[in-house]
């Protein structure tokens, strides 16, 4: 993973003249408190105004989104209401799609309506966009204004997570990516019939469009390996929204196709299952807890070996000293997820989905 990493060239913006007409996309529902400041870092992003769109659909928001939204359509906003009346499993896919629909741009830029982005993101993007054969691009997305220890060992575990996507684009072999500073062509999109295939889930408007990009046209898929592209958003504040999110994400893998990467995920879950059972037999049987703890220092090892690059990158190095305690929870996370992500109902967002 660490040399899928460093086999990714850091990006440098050399230019300030764009040829691409880009649509940035949201999908936001009860979103009042954050999606003006969402908002307002796009309008100020250092990207010609007449070759940027901005589209968001408000998803059957019970708040005062769609009227934040709105306000905005002076600036050149584009509000777009959802109005089903039968009941979806994938309602952000749903929006995506409308909002595709109606894009004029050839660049589709998705983020989320609670991230912050600096003014040079959307720029860094698409020069990478204009220098390569790219048909989607993966960003980096990072955790910030964190309140607590929980949320700090958040942002280090999620650094872990985007840093696992680039490497798997480094070593040609895509893996994972995140929505929130996701782009690709809108004929790539339409070309692929969309969503099609991946609908009947609530997740997957990244991970699984990568996999559908990354099978139809290999060698195509890059990461915008730069600081100045990162998308940043929070963390959950409690235990119980945390694991809502992660089971969310989680059920994402009964969709996968390819039995390399299905492989890879079981054999990191069988890992993490063995910790556990070793120490519970190391309670009977004094081997096992030497077993026990060369497994934890081998764990403990190749995560700091792979975060220290990561960390650095988000010019976060100081997260790095709370590995120590992630190393021992994330075993019981890691078990539960897998499980729990893979079976029965969630609630998201007020709704109850597969």
């Amino acid at each position: 993973m660490r040399s899928g990493w460093e086999k990714i060239p850091t990006f440098q913006l050399e230019t300030e003249t764009f040829k691409t007409k880009v649509s940035v996309l949201i999908a936001a529902r009860n979103e009042e408190e954050k999606i003006h400041l969402t908002i307002e870092d796009i309008l100020a992003q250092n990207y010609p105004k007449e070759l940027l769109e901005i589209i968001i659909v408000d998803d059957h928001s019970t708040d005062n989104t769609s009227k934040i939204i709105a306000s905005y359509a002076k600036d050149g906003v584009k509000l777009i209401q959802l109005n089903e009346a039968a009941p979806l499993n994938s309602y952000k896919k749903k929006a995506i799609s409308e909002a595709i629909n109606l894009a004029t741009g050839e660049l589709i830029v998705a983020t989320d309506a609670d991230c912050r982005m600096k003014n040079k993101w959307l720029a860094n993007v698409v020069a990478m966009y204009e220098t390569g054969n790219w048909n989607l691009i993966s960003s980096p997305v990072v955790y910030f204004e964190e309140k607590s220890f929980f949320e700090r060992i958040q942002t280090l575990e999620f650094l872990y997570l985007i840093g696992l996507g680039a490497a798997g684009v480094g070593n040609k072999m895509p893996t994972t990516c995140n929505g929130a500073n996701l782009a690709y062509k809108k004929e790539v999109f339409l070309a692929l019939d969309g969503f099609k295939g991946i609908d009947d889930l609530a997740s997957g408007d990244d991970e699984l469009f990568l996999h559908k990009v990354a099978k139809a046209y290999p060698g195509t898929i890059g990461f915008c390996k730069s600081y100045d592209a990162i998308v940043y958003t929070h963390g959950k504040e409690n235990l119980k929204e945390f694991l809502k999110q992660r089971k969310r994400w989680a059920s994402k893998t009964v969709k996968y196709d390819n039995n390399a990467l299905l492989l890879v995920a079981v054999s990191i879950w069988l890992f993490n299952v063995s910790l556990a059972v070793n120490f519970v037999l190391a309670f009977f049987f004094p081997a096992f807890a030497k077993l026990l703890a060369v497994q934890f220092l081998i764990k403990f090892a190749a995560e700091a070996f792979f975060l220290e690059r990561l960390t650095t990158f988000a010019k976060r190095s100081g997260l790095l000293s709370n590995l120590i305690v992630i190393t021992f929870i994330h075993v019981i996370y890691f078990i539960y997820i897998g499980l729990a992500g893979n079976t029965g109902k969630y609630d998201w967002k007020g709704r109850s989905v597969n």
